[in-house]
């Protein structure tokens, strides 16, 4: 056999180990040749008496596989975008076919003869896995993960998994999963019975041949008479049990927003119905439909390819050597600065916390101690990894600490004056060549780096709160930071795992000043005596993951009324809305609500069991419509079309100037609609000109803050979209 990817090693039982090691590559992926190879040989074991059974492993430390390399999805789409034209039934009729390619092939081996054990030796996603669901046996090392995360892509798992998941676990526990597109421990696949037998590292082949040794069926057990599901059939008692329930769970989970999760409820439902193959045939089915949605289409683009660029260094300045940072510096041991210290630990990198005291050092530190013992308590990391990782980091209130840092991130409080004693103090003792980074949310980094002496070194780093959760980090260029500033910036953000933004200066940045857009139409909502649970709620039905008053809590009212005195000393009183300043002032002011720090904001917070609930007062700040009388869907409409008009702005103004970065930027950073593919694909999605039209409507009703810009308006005439117009180059990359 000619193979390019895969090594095979026959022992003397006859069972065969092959290995897939793609050559140039730090990871296994589905491309046009591996599959060609796979199909090579299942036909070639089928054929060969020899040959009792077969183990596929990787020869990848850490990883069996990632999925489908972007290439062959780019190439399925560019055939049927090619060919839609001219025969759209025969561009859908060619798509089809091609969507069943991966799942024709593991049904292939799945059917073949001969016994096939996957063993799986760490991260094993989307096809991958259900090339390991297709073999007869599984075995998972200990640290191994595994999933179908394709929901989260706009798609679903369309190479068997709907339908051999729900065969495997019971309904309810398959339906979760493949919803949620979570990822899974070893531990936690083999509960759900979804993998046969966990095992340590070093144990993985052994096991696997041992499986095989065992006697393993060639025949998976759907294939075999008297087959009976895990939860029964759909219309049984058993299945009366489950189903209801199944509309609430994918509610909860979509709010109906995502075709690719409307279609895993139906491939589930309709192939437990009937036998796996035509059950296979319904998967491929809706796999081809949900394929040609614009929600796949655009959450395919930012989800995957452009988050996969951004993560590369899309924006990395060309002709930067690459930057070591062996130790970084941060200045503020308070919940942030804490948090891009345990990052920077857990990264491998070395971290001086300063603080005024030692004291407000050690607890900044002791922030890390505590995300660590968590982790060790789930299993997820050992004693002594905790403690390499606290040994890294050195509390001190000694600027001097600092001298030796190749980056340092000032995390202070968000006040200019507080910032630019930092600034100073740390350029004192800082080494000629380090860089300075402000973890700023909203102040200017152009005016900053004044009191910085080489406002080349000096660049802003916004991190999202919490530091350790949030994928996001928004990279900020002062007029005249330059570019060994942007790399080291970007580096940094690499090395702890995080996808970066560019953007240039200005108030609030790009991911706060859609935000604050979505926090005060929430003010204008109230304002007009809408419900505030009627608001809440139609942020959710939205796509978004928290309401705007919850969110304001948790990122505290008192530092909203921050930003609206510092706004107002900037650029004058009529920069905000007094209605909304005078609501904040009252809340912090006089009701003492701060937000959930306080235990009360929007939101009161009881003790536990008890859950969070609107504030009742909240309602008696302002004369309340009828609920009934409010539209919903223009609520909805409300939030979306603010922040993504918003976002338009920031192109307008030159401050984000890839459409990449705007949508992925707004999913991650404030978990904008995933289903729309970010606030720039919201709105070429569903064409500018339509866009145009809706923001002309809600301003009629609603006000100037919704009238359209002129670029948006000259885009529209032209029949142009964002990623035409801004990025037809970089969208490829």
């Amino acid at each position: 056999m000619d193979l390019r990817n895969f090594t095979v090693e026959t022992d003397a039982d006859g069972l065969a180990l092959v290995t897939w090691d793609m050559p140039d590559r730090s990871m296994n992926v589905f491309t046009e040749e591996v599959l060609r190879e796979i199909e090579t040989l299942v036909d070639a074991f089928a054929a060969d008496a020899s040959v009792k059974g077969v183990v596929l492993a990787s020869g990848k430390t850490g990883t069996f596989t990632g999925g489908a390399d972007l290439n062959m999805l780019g190439a399925m789409f560019a055939a049927f975008d090619a060919k839609r034209k001219s025969d759209p039934q025969g561009a859908v009729a060619e798509l089809f076919e091609r969507c069943g390619e991966m799942g024709r092939i593991w049904r292939k081996l799945e059917t073949s003869g001969k016994p096939y054990v996957c063993a799986i030796n760490g991260t094993c996603m989307g096809g991958g896995f259900e090339l390991a669901l297709a073999c007869h046996g599984r075995v998972a090392a200990q640290s191994a993960k595994m999933g179908l995360p394709e929901v989260k892509v706009g798609i679903f798992p369309g190479a068997g998994g709907t339908q051999r998941v729900p065969r495997l676990a019971d309904t309810q526990s398959a339906l979760q999963m493949l919803l949620k597109g979570e990822t899974l421990t070893a531990a936690k696949a083999k509960g759900i019975k979804l993998i046969d037998e966990v095992v340590p590292d070093d144990q993985l082949i052994d096991a696997a041949k041992a499986m095989l040794k065992a006697g393993l069926k060639p025949v998976k057990a759907w294939d075999e008479k008297g087959f009976k599901l895990p939860s029964g059939p759909v219309y049984s008692p058993a299945g009366a049990q489950v189903w209801p329930a199944v509309a609430s769970l994918y509610r909860k989970e979509t709010a109906d927003n995502y075709p690719g999760a409307r279609a895993i409820v139906k491939c589930v439902y309709e192939g437990l119905l009937v036998p796996i193959d035509v059950g296979l045939r319904i998967e491929q089915r809706y796999f081809t439909e949900v394929l040609q949605t614009t929600e796949a289409a655009m959450m395919i683009r930012s989800l995957f390819v452009s988050m996969q660029a951004l993560n590369k260094g899309a924006r990395r300045p060309a002709g930067v050597p690459e930057q070591a940072i062996a130790k970084v510096g941060v200045v503020g041991a308070g919940f942030m600065g804490a948090g891009i210290a345990y990052v920077a630990a857990k990264a491998g990198i070395e971290v001086v916390l300063v603080d005024q005291t030692q004291a407000a050092a050690d607890k900044g530190k002791a922030h890390s101690a505590s995300l660590m013992e968590g982790l060790v308590k789930k299993g997820r990391a050992k004693a002594d990894e905790a403690e390499v990782l606290l040994a890294r980091i050195q509390a001190t209130p000694d600027y001097a600490a600092l001298s030796d840092a190749d980056l340092v991130i000032e995390a202070v409080f968000e006040d200019r004056d507080v910032k630019a004693e930092v600034s100073r103090r740390v350029a004192e003792v800082l080494k000629p060549q380090a860089i300075f980074a402000s973890n700023t949310s909203t102040l200017p980094i152009t005016s900053l780096a004044e009191a910085f002496p080489d406002a080349s070194r000096f660049v802003g780093i916004h991190f999202f709160s919490p530091v350790d959760r949030m994928m996001l980090t928004e990279v900020i260029l002062g007029k005249e930071t330059g570019d060994r500033a942007l790399a080291v910036a970007l580096d940094f953000v690499r090395a702890i795992k995080k996808t970066p933004i560019v953007v240039n200066d200005t108030r609030g940045f790009f991911a706060n000043r859609c935000v604050l857009r979505y926090m005060t139409e929430a003010y204008d909502m109230l304002v007009e005596g809408v419900p505030p649970v009627m608001i809440e709620n139609a942020a959710k039905f939205a796509g978004m993951p928290v309401g705007p008053l919850a969110l304001n809590d948790e990122t505290a009212v008192d530092l909203s009324q921050k930003i609206m005195k510092a706004t107002i000393r900037d650029m004058g009183e009529g920069s905000i809305d007094p209605r909304h300043f005078a609501l904040v002032n009252e809340m912090v002011d006089e009701e003492g609500r701060l937000g959930r720090k306080a235990g009360k904001g929007f939101y009161d917070y009881p003790a536990k069991p008890a859950k969070k609930h609107i504030w009742p007062g909240l309602k008696d700040k302002f004369p309340q419509q009828k609920a009934d009388e409010v539209d919903f869907e223009e609520l909805k409409e409300r939030f979306l079309v603010t922040m993504a008009l918003e976002a338009a702005r920031t192109v307008e103004e030159g401050v984000v100037t890839d459409p990449r970065e705007a949508d992925v930027g707004s999913i991650l950073g404030f978990g904008f609609a995933p289903y729309t593919g970010g606030t720039l694909s919201y709105i070429d999605g569903m064409g500018v000109e339509a866009f145009v039209a809706l923001c002309e409507k809600l301003a009629a009703k609603h006000g100037e803050r919704f009238r359209p810009t002129p670029l948006l308006k000259e885009m529209a005439s032209r029949g142009e979209s964002f990623y035409s117009r801004f990025a037809p180059a970089k969208a490829a990359a």
